[in-house]
C-alpha cells in the first residue's frame, strides 16, 4: 500500500518521544511537513537533529490558552495525531484528585482543545482532514492500579465518537488507535517488572507487547486517503488481548 502525504501539514502532540516521536520520523519519511509538538524543547531539538525537516513547536499542553496560541501559530494544519499522553498508576483506594486532574488534563481535555483549534480552522478553508487520537485497549479492558488511565481514555473513545458525528459533515474524520501495552520508554518503566508484565502477555494470543512501529502503521493508515471512509472507530492493535 502506497502511502504519501505530499503537500499536507501534520500536527504531532506529544512527539519528543516514544510513539509520538515515531510517527513525526514517518511522517515526514512519507512526504508530510510534520509540526512536532512538546513540551521538552531538549527531546524536540533531538528530533530535528534526526530529521531537519521537521518543524517544532514546545507547550506546555496542560494550560489551555498557552497551548491553544501554540497551535493557531502553525496553522494551517490538515492532518492532526493528538498522541500526547500520562499514566499515574496508583491502586483505586489510593487515588488522588491532583493526579485525576493531570491525567484528564493531558488524555482528554487537551485533545479538545487542539482538535477545536484544527478542525475549526479546516472548516473555514473547506478542507477535508482526518484526526487520530491515540487510545488504549485499557480503555476497554480494566487493568488494575489504572483507574484513572482506564477512565481517560474510555472517555476518549466517546469523545472520539462524538467528534465523528459532528465533524463528519465538514468531512473531517475522527479515530482512535488502541494499543495494548507499547515498547516504549513508559511503558517499560510502567511495566518493568516481570511477573506483573507475564500477567498480561499471558493474555495477548500473540504472547508479545507491541512494538512503536507497528502502532505508527495503524496512524498512517488512518490518516491517509486508504481509510476515506473510515470513521469514529477504535483500531485496536493489541495481538488478540480483547479476544477474551
Amino acid at each position: 500500500m502506497n502511502i504519501t502525504f505530499e503537500g499536507k501539514r501534520i500536527l504531532v502532540t506529544g512527539a519528543g518521544q516514544g510513539i509520538g516521536r515515531e510517527t513525526a520520523l514517518r511522517l515526514s519519511k512519507f512526504g508530510g511537513t510534520v509540526i512536532a509538538l512538546s513540551k521538552t524543547k531538549a527531546n524536540l531539538d533531538s528530533l530535528v537533529k534526526e530529521d531537519p525537516k521537521i518543524q517544532t513547536v514546545c507547550a506546555d499542553l496542560q494550560d489551555w490558552n498557552k497551548a491553544r496560541a501554540a497551535v493557531k501559530s502553525v496553522l494551517p494544519i490538515d492532518l492532526l495525531v493528538n498522541n500526547a499522553g500520562i499514566a499515574i498508576l496508583d491502586p483505586f483506594l489510593s487515588l488522588k484528585p491532583e493526579d485525576f486532574d493531570q491525567v484528564f488534563n493531558v488524555n482528554l481535555k487537551s485533545i479538545i482543545n487542539v482538535s477545536q483549534v484544527v478542525a475549526e480552522n479546516m472548516i473555514q478553508r473547506k478542507v477535508a482532514g482526518s484526526i487520530v487520537n491515540l487510545s488504549s485497549v485499557a480503555s476497554l479492558v480494566a487493568v488494575k492500579d489504572h483507574a484513572i488511565y482506564c477512565s481517560a481514555k474510555a472517555a476518549l473513545d466517546m469523545l472520539t465518537k462524538v467528534m465523528a458525528l459532528e465533524l463528519g459533515p465538514h468531512n473531517i474524520r475522527v479515530n482512535t488507535v488502541n494499543p495494548t501495552l507499547v515498547m516504549t520508554a513508559m511503558g517499560k518503566a510502567n511495566w518493568s517488572d516481570p511477573a506483573k508484565a507475564a500477567t498480561l502477555r499471558e493474555k495477548i494470543p500473540l504472547d508479545r507487547f507491541a512494538e512503536p512501529q507497528e502502532v505508527v502503521d495503524s496512524i498512517c493508515f488512518l490518516l491517509s486517503d486508504k481509510s476515506a471512509m473510515t470513521t469514529g472507530v477504535g483500531l485496536t492493535i493489541d495481538g488478540g488481548y480483547t479476544t477474551h
